[in-house]
């Protein structure tokens, strides 16, 4: 079906240079008494009869005014078909916000709305996928080695009792991450800054994750060794052991994963460095890979819904126990405290720097 073209004069918006509704309405005013004068001068000296004069004055009044105050409306009519398009799912929808009035601010605030609902929504989709693809490969690991366990396939051995629990522990990792990511979501997680002994902290997270059984050799460097640093020790502690998970992920057998720690130009400044000898990151991925789920290297897991077979690490490596939100924590972590964190250049593998400031964790606290 062929739809018919809207007149021209209903696009029409000769009002829209003016900044001030205000102004737009007597515009209107004036440009009705102008045209109703204008007619009457007219048909008095036409010696028109008042009743006939009367009535096309009126009309003419009303076809400037329609004309006039259907530009300016129009905005408010576009928003409400809008929001009638998001009521339905749909968030596409923009308005034309060329007028520069208080109705044009409203429609630029409302595309701005859009645009991040939209986002929002595809954020949502994406998450639902993907989670959905994470909890269905350990899910379906641990059903069939269950299976065969009960049908007498395998033996409950050891080593068939160690695969089970591997997948359990990786439900478990993903269950934990997502409620870390809901928390940081929700705004509810607290922030307890003190200060603390740089060395000591770091040498505790190193032998926890020396006690996962990484086939790596951990290498730790503080400078200055007294070195003391403000943050929320266990905000902290969740930042360190994401790193070194990923670091120990993309690394080689018995390759080296350093861990360097200094202290910025402020007094209680941290600048943490966590370097691998893997092949690195592209530079291009560099600043997705803080994003959720998304795990560097993988070119198809990047930007596409669902599109989360085969996931590999920054390295190129094939992920076994990744659930692509440990740096989206870590990132999480450190926004809290006001620092950054980043993939710095480095000569070879891939370098994760943090940098915290000395007091935005306090201030932070104080402001919530």
């Amino acid at each position: 079906m062929t739809a018919v073209p809207r007149p021209a004069w209903l696009h029409a918006r000769p009002l829209d240079p003016l900044r001030s509704i205000k102004t737009k309405l007597g515009v209107l005013v004036v440009t009705s008494v102008f045209v109703s004068t204008l007619l009457m001068i007219l048909g008095l000296r036409a010696e028109v009869q008042f009743r006939y004069m009367f009535v096309v004055t009126s009309l003419a009044c009303l076809s400037v005014t329609l004309l006039l105050a259907h530009g300016m409306t129009s905005p408010l009519r576009e928003m409400t078909a809008a929001a009638r398009a998001m009521a339905r799912g749909d968030y596409s929808r923009r308005v034309r916000d060329t007028s520069r009035d208080e109705v044009g601010q409203l429609a630029s605030a409302f595309n701005r709305m859009a645009s991040d609902l939209e986002q929002v929504d595809r954020h949502r989709r994406e998450l639902v996928a993907n989670v959905s693809h994470e909890l269905r490969t350990p899910i379906a690991g641990l059903q069939a080695l269950l299976e065969n366990m009960v049908d007498g396939v395998q033996e409950p051995d050891k080593e068939h009792l160690g695969q089970a629990l591997t997948q359990t522990e990786r439900l478990g990792r993903l269950v934990a991450d997502l409620l870390d990511l809901s928390r940081l979501d929700a705004g509810v997680v607290p922030l307890r800054p003190r200060e603390f002994a740089v060395r000591p902290f770091l040498e505790s997270v190193l032998r926890e994750a020396e006690a996962l059984g990484h086939d790596v050799v951990f290498v730790v460097d503080v400078e200055p060794a007294a070195l003391n640093a403000v943050a929320d020790t266990e905000r902290l502690h969740q930042v360190v052991t994401n790193l070194l998970a990923n670091a120990c992920r993309h690394s080689p057998p018995g390759g080296r994963v350093s861990l360097h720690a200094h202290q910025e130009d402020v007094p209680g400044s941290l600048r943490l460095e966590v370097q691998d000898q893997g092949p690195g990151i592209p530079r291009e991925e560099r600043t997705r890979v803080f994003e959720r789920f998304i795990r560097g290297g993988d070119r198809s897991a990047i930007g596409g819904e669902g599109a989360a077979v085969p996931y590999r690490g920054a390295g190129g490596r094939r992920e076994g126990g990744g659930t692509g939100l440990g740096l989206a924590i870590a990132r999480w972590a450190v926004d809290l405290h006001g620092g950054e964190i980043a993939v710095a250049e480095s000569l070879y593998g891939c370098r994760i720097r943090v940098v915290l400031p000395a007091d935005a964790g306090r201030a932070r606290q104080d402001a919530g």
